[in-house]
């Protein structure tokens, strides 16, 4: 049947790309490595030392999940075109959705595993930090700065990917000032690292009673989560730390004891502030893992030799410098102003439907073809 030949011609057309994404991707030195690094685990007095056998153990693990993603790949990939071939020859139309179905599967895994090789950045395989702040504009730019907030919460959800707040201020009367979010899952942050900027929104407001349209902006920082085994040299007399008592969403330990810690680098006057973990302790050990996080940050971003080379909080994000726009009045559009990509379906964006954006800033950027506004 014609419908089924033009699956198989979308699929046999791929084949070639899947033999080369196993080569971008490293997977027979991968499986070399694995091999190396479980040989050195089973040597006399590997857990001597426990922090360099946890390593050695997390890039197993990680070598393992890329082998094992690319098989299965494999797999789908031979078990769509077997798929196909029976139901020509039984020309079984029924099938033809689970066909169709089968082949688009395999052919997305496909873009999303090559786009992944796009991710050589040293801490790209690393957890996100997302920090949002609401801009000028009270109560719209809040809800707006909520908006952004409950969008990556989505985006994470789809991605089998962890959203956890960890600190979270209220807006007066909705939304929020400011937020941190923790995204755990291999390569949040080199994905996710598109995403810094400001983002404005255009839309009629539902917090102005005549009907009048309004632009509002908040921003985003993303940083990588650094592990504890990177050291970063932080000097105590470089701290100042505040407790306080916690607020916004939260669970039962919210708002009984000042367990919230706020802690602000002095040199650089970098502020980090954790408040949803259980305990005083726990908020300061998470914050001073942002703390270390956002001064790695700056040092990459700024091309700096050592830590100690930033001397202020430097490039602050500015409200012209918009990454993206979202306009829901007049017209519906969603238009990244780096890549020209653009989208009329702004509430699938919303939701969480952000690939497009991420696949085709990183496209760009490995061709060197970001704009500049």
């Amino acid at each position: 049947m014609l419908q089924f030949e033009e699956q198989k011609l979308r699929l046999t057309g791929a084949e070639a790309e899947l033999t080369d994404l196993g080569e971008a991707l490293g997977i027979r030195q991968a499986k070399e490595e694995i091999a190396a690094l479980e040989a050195q685990s089973a040597q006399d007095g590997f857990w001597n030392d426990l922090a360099a056998s946890q390593k050695v153990l997390q890039k197993i693990s990680q070598l393992k999940n890329k082998v094992q993603a690319y098989e299965k790949l494999q797999a789908d990939f031979g078990d769509s075109l077997a798929l196909i071939e029976m139901a020509d020859e039984e020309g079984d139309e029924s099938l033809l959705g689970e066909v169709t179905d089968g082949v688009n599967a395999v052919l997305k895994t496909m873009e999303e595993m090559r786009l992944s090789t796009l991710l050589s950045g040293e801490y790209d395989d690393n957890n996100a930090i997302l920090t949002f702040h609401a801009g000028a504009g009270g109560t719209e730019a809040q809800d707006w700065a909520q908006m952004l907030f409950r969008m990556y919460v989505h985006w994470a959800d789809a991605h089998g990917f962890k959203a956890k707040t960890l600190d979270y201020l209220d807006g007066e009367e909705a939304g929020l000032k400011s937020a941190v979010m923790l995204i755990e899952g291999t390569n949040a942050y080199g994905y996710l690292k598109s995403e810094a900027g400001v983002h404005r929104l255009v839309r009629v407001s539902p917090f102005d009673s005549s009907g009048r349209r309004h632009t509002s902006f908040a921003s985003l920082e993303v940083m990588p989560e650094i592990s504890d085994r990177i050291e970063v040299e932080i000097r105590d007399e470089d701290l100042k730390v505040d407790t306080y008592r916690s607020s916004g969403a939260g669970g039962q330990h919210i708002n009984k004891t000042e367990s919230a810690i706020r802690i602000t680098h002095i040199p650089t006057g970098i502020v980090v502030a954790c408040q949803n973990e259980r305990s005083q302790h726990q908020n300061r050990e998470m914050a001073m893992r942002m703390l270390k996080s956002k001064l790695i940050e700056i040092k990459e971003r700024e091309h700096l030799e050592k830590i100690e080379d930033i001397k202020g909080v430097q490039k602050e994000i500015g409200w012209g410098s918009q990454i993206r726009s979202y306009v829901f009045m007049p017209y519906t559009m969603v238009k990244d102003h780096r890549t020209g990509y653009e989208t009329g379906n702004v509430n699938a964006v919303m939701d969480g439907d952000l690939d497009g954006f991420i696949n085709a800033y990183l496209k760009a950027a490995s061709l060197g073809q970001l704009k500049t506004e």
